[in-house]
């Protein structure tokens, strides 16, 4: 079987691909890792099986101080157009949004810091990646901007009570989650440190050694499987989700 190779693009060397990458290797996944500007990006996707977006502490349209932005969303709408499968977090997220109508903008009630919930909609029970996971999952937020309009055809798959647009898929394969999945507890103290007052936002305890292993812990055991499946999604043995407008009842 061919290598089932990923372009994984890194906007920000605070934000590495770290557990998520081991996910991904181990169920098979040769990993292409760019981290711009210092890193070219391709000028298309050929040769890829699947695309991974990473966080970043820059905003999603800031192409005055980061003109590559727009390569990254380039390569998204690329994405989205051929159907490859993609996974885009958190800063990938807002540049899968806006790279294909959705807007995105500073949250209005302020930024999601710390470990925290989402909760599964109604279109993720019979989602190949989403399907599988527990009603409500554990994840990491830490960003200050919000994704406020999903983009044209987008289906809401996990939400949260502040802010909705949690997790969303485009075109059968490919998602955006808003928050973060691939973190250790390194990473987030020093997210803490360099952004001291975001951090001031969180919960009491939230960036205490123990609350972070133990909310690592339980994101590796929900999400490790997600990224397996995702794995196979890009070599073809996972089929995507079925068309929506395929499935409406005739009348």
């Amino acid at each position: 079987m061919e290598p089932t190779r990923l372009l994984v693009i890194q906007p920000d060397e605070s934000d590495p691909i770290g557990p998520l990458g081991d996910w991904l290797t181990g169920a098979g996944a040769e990993l292409d890792i760019r981290l711009p500007p210092g890193d070219s990006l391709p000028e298309n996707l050929d040769g890829y099986r699947g695309l991974v977006v990473l966080g970043g502490g820059m905003d999603a349209e800031d192409d005055r101080n980061h003109p590559w932005l727009a390569d990254v969303r380039r390569l998204l709408a690329a994405a989205t157009g051929k159907a490859l499968p993609t996974l885009a977090i958190c800063l990938g997220a807002q540049l899968l949004a806006v790279a294909t109508g959705g807007t995105v903008g500073r949250a209005e009630r302020g930024p999601e810091v710390g470990g925290g919930l989402v909760s599964k909609k109604d279109v993720a029970w019979t989602d190949p990646l989403f399907a599988e996971l527990p009603l409500m999952q554990d994840v990491m937020q830490f960003h200050q901007d919000e994704i406020r309009r999903l983009p044209p055809g987008a289906e809401l798959l996990a939400s949260a009570p502040w802010y909705q647009n949690q997790a969303f898929r485009l075109n059968r394969c490919i998602y955006g989650v808003q928050f973060h999945i691939e973190t250790t507890s390194e990473v987030v103290l020093d997210w803490a440190r360099e952004a001291p007052d975001l951090a001031a936002l969180a919960r009491e305890g939230a960036f205490e050694i123990e609350t972070l292993t133990r909310v690592h812990a339980d994101i590796a055991e929900t999400w490790r499987p997600f990224a397996e499946r995702f794995v196979r999604l890009a070599q073809g043995q996972l089929e995507p989700a079925a068309d929506p407008t395929r499935t409406l009842p005739l009348v």
